[in-house]
């Protein structure tokens, strides 16, 4: 599931190490859901998705087009429609900040997972210098974001891949040279626990990050609740071709 207005970028945070939190957990916060995709366009809102139709909704200051053909609207469609759009966008910069606001815990959370791991002062500088340019870069893409294509599929895990290759393995190697000391100094067993440390590193952190971040997060989540809620109920009655109900947004009950 996919929901507008960009909230797809919610919880990517630092993706290099924490799994984004995708729809499912809007869905779960909010009983939110939408099988589209939407772009913020400079005069208009497009929605699109591959099935079923219509596959491409736009919405422009009331007007309405399903699949390129324009709908037949009444005043108090046109004017719900107009309102949609409004505060649809003005959710966007929240919902951004809601974003950036994770990357920074998630720089956090991150800081206070590898504390513990006994990283020397070579590794742990380079660590946080990268660690500091992802989460700037990170917060940049979601500042200019205006589509959840941005961050669907390939595009998200393209972000994820890049960030573990680039970090996971300064850690890893870091623990790795630990190891060989270790060994070097006849302490086999401490040997032993830092090389199944550096194997696991990437997978024993995820969860741990993932439950930071979504308990940080979740206030700030709620706190869209209502306006979610507030844009299914403009959309609520207004049909786009052959009849059928937009239902650019769903709230579960």
């Amino acid at each position: 599931m996919r929901l507008p207005c960009m909230i797809a970028v919610l919880g990517v945070g630092l993706a290099m190490l924490v799994p984004s939190l995708h729809a499912q957990e809007l869905a779960t916060t909010c009983h939110a859901s939408s099988s589209y995709d939407v772009t913020l366009r400079p005069d208009s809102l497009l929605f699109d998705r591959p099935s079923p139709a219509p596959f491409h909704v736009e919405l422009q200051q009331g007007a309405l087009r399903t699949d390129g053909a324009s709908m037949p609207l009444n005043a108090e469609d046109q004017d719900r429609l107009v309102l949609f759009e409004r505060e649809l966008r003005a959710l966007a910069p929240r919902v951004r900040a809601v974003a950036q606001n994770g990357v920074d815990m998630a720089v956090h959370a991150v800081h206070a997972e590898t504390a513990g791991l006994g990283l020397n002062a070579d590794t742990r500088s380079e660590f946080n210098r990268r660690l500091d340019a992802h989460a700037s870069e990170l917060k940049q893409r979601i500042a200019a974001s205006q589509s959840t294509h941005d961050w669907q599929g390939d595009a998200a895990n393209q972000v994820m891949n890049q960030m573990a290759a680039d970090l996971v393995p300064l850690l890893a190697a870091d623990l790795g040279q630990q190891a060989i000391n270790a060994a070097l100094n006849g302490d086999l067993q401490t040997a032993a626990d830092l090389r199944d440390r550096a194997a696991t590193l990437a997978t024993d952190l995820q969860p741990r990050l993932q439950q930071r971040l979504q308990a940080a997060l979740r206030p700030q989540i709620e706190a869209l609740c209502p306006s979610i809620q507030r844009l299914a109920e403009l959309q609520q009655g207004i049909r786009g071709s052959n009849g059928r109900l937009l239902n650019l947004l769903q709230i579960d009950q």
